[in-house]
């Protein structure tokens, strides 16, 4: 039986990750956008793309959300996206808004499934997701880790003049400018990354990944869609398929990593029900206070949702 997935915010995020999911074949997916026709049209234009990809053309577009009914795992994109000189802190109060109304429909039409959590600011949406829903930690979790992982990866390739496949990373914290590259654990092809590269070539490596956000905005003058899209992807294949992958998500702690009550950045095993274990990852001293810092950066941007 094949599964059903539904991507909220039918942009440039949402609609990458429609089409990623679609074209592994195993779902039907359902797109789903406030603007009228929108969401409709990006749906025709990925069926008719599935004769040439190889794929089923079972892609729904809405404006509503019946169409959704009985979600595997609903995708939450939707919110407005950063502009050049805007700080994720600042989407706080649009977003707010918007996930909170998208999680009323989710629980309405598909209290099983699983929310994956793609709006920023990532972190304290994820607590938003989690508060209107009322679902267990296991069903709300965020993609940020995945993303910015991705970034640090492509950085070691270009970096080291090795494939990106051969490099194993991990980023973990919250989706901002003091997330943590995990460079004790980051190899290529096996091999500690700090005997191939200097102690400087790896800062900057680093610093260019946690402000890799950022860099595409001042690029596009928008926030970066197909990295996102496809991180996002990964995750549903994970849960969908049972895949049990260890992947860095945003999880709601409680007491793992020495945090508790905060949404962040670790890595978890992802499967069937959603977030399966949280995998204690041995850190250094300096990354454990890298991770400390960065969850105080994420309790300030929760504190605001607090606050109102």
């Amino acid at each position: 039986m094949r599964k059903k997935v539904t991507v909220v915010g039918a942009g440039n995020v949402g609609a990458t990750c429609a089409q990623e999911v679609a074209r592994r074949d195993y779902a039907d997916v359902v797109v789903v956008d406030i603007i009228p026709n929108f969401p409709q049209g990006k749906a025709l234009d990925m069926n008719q793309s599935g004769s040439v990809l190889g794929y089923e053309p079972n892609v729904t577009g809405t404006n509503g959300y019946d169409e959704t009914a009985g979600s595997d795992v609903v995708v939450i994109t939707a919110g407005k996206p950063r502009s050049p000189g805007m700080s994720r802190d600042d989407l706080v109060t649009t977003n707010e808004a918007i996930v909170g109304s998208v999680a009323k429909e989710v629980v309405k039409h598909s209290p099983k499934a699983v929310i994956v959590v793609v709006s920023n600011p990532l972190d304290a949406m994820c607590h938003v997701a989690k508060a209107v829903s009322r679902f267990p930690r296991e069903r709300v979790v965020g993609m940020a880790g995945i993303l910015d992982t991705a970034r640090f990866a492509a950085f070691i390739a270009w970096e080291t003049g090795a494939s990106v496949k051969d490099v194993t990373a991990m980023v973990l914290g919250g989706h901002g400018d003091q997330m943590v590259p995990v460079v004790s654990a980051t190899t290529v092809g096996g091999i500690p990354l700090d005997q191939l590269a200097t102690k400087a070539r790896i800062k900057k490596m680093v610093d260019r990944t946690r402000v890799g956000g950022g860099e595409i905005v001042n690029l596009l003058g928008t926030s970066a869609w197909y990295a996102p899209g496809a991180a996002a992807a990964q995750m549903v294949d994970s849960i969908c398929l049972d895949q049990k992958r260890v992947l860095p998500c945003t999880v709601h702690l409680e007491g793992e990593y020495g945090v508790s009550g905060l949404y962040l950045g670790v890595p978890a095993k992802l499967g069937a029900g959603g977030v399966e274990e949280i995998v204690k990852l041995k850190l250094t001293a300096e990354e454990k206070r890298w991770l400390k810092d960065s969850a105080a950066a994420v309790r300030d941007v929760v504190g605001v949702l607090k606050k109102k």
